[in-house]
């Protein structure tokens, strides 16, 4: 397992517009948001041991996002799969139905998406306000495989509440840490 850190893309950042297909095809288009609560972006990956740390307890959390009015919860998945087949689209579908992920889980295959939001790791997460300006980006909590902390999305929970009561979430904000994405070859960010 590499341990890579995220970013760390600058708080109010806009949102990088994108339209990326899921396994069955669908669009989820950024444009297509005419008025949100919030918006939570993901990065993430079906072979990641990090990820895998953390599926069942997200898959909880974001029911809970979506099930406020105007939220919406995306899930990007940028790898390589012709070096890591096991994030191939058509697995992507048996990993959401695996692990309950009711939100659109898309792929990145152009890696072009990752890049604009500068996403080094998976898992990922980066929460959006009602403008579409970066509130919150970094960890989900501070549970890692091995660490024994159990999953519980505190973090990002405690941004998220903020951003629903009309607040903004604290900028003490700590780094995601995970797998790095697995970049084709000559396509590796700078960043």
């Amino acid at each position: 397992m590499a341990k890579t850190p995220s970013t760390m893309l600058a708080l109010g950042t806009p949102l990088p517009a994108f339209a990326l297909r899921d396994y069955d095809g669908k669009v989820f288009d950024t444009k297509e948001i005419n008025s949100c609560r919030a918006l939570l972006v993901i990065f993430l990956c079906n072979h990641c041991p990090y990820v895998k740390h953390i599926a069942p307890t997200m898959a909880r959390v974001t029911d809970t996002m979506l099930a406020e009015d105007g939220v919406y919860v995306v899930g990007i998945n940028s790898n390589d799969v012709e070096k890591y087949p096991d994030d191939r689209p058509e697995l992507m579908k048996v990993e959401a139905e695996t692990q309950g992920y009711r939100f659109p889980y898309v792929f990145d295959a152009t890696q072009g998406v990752a890049k604009a939001f500068q996403a080094a790791c998976t898992p990922e997460f980066y929460l959006f306000d009602a403008t579409l300006r970066l509130a919150y980006r970094g960890q989900f909590d501070g549970a890692r495989p091995g660490n024994a902390i159990p999953p519980t999305g505190q973090d990002l929970l405690s941004a998220f509440e903020e951003l629903i009561k009309g607040k903004s979430p604290s900028p003490d904000q700590l780094p995601s840490l995970g797998c790095n994405i697995k970049w084709k070859p000559g396509q590796e960010p700078r960043y």
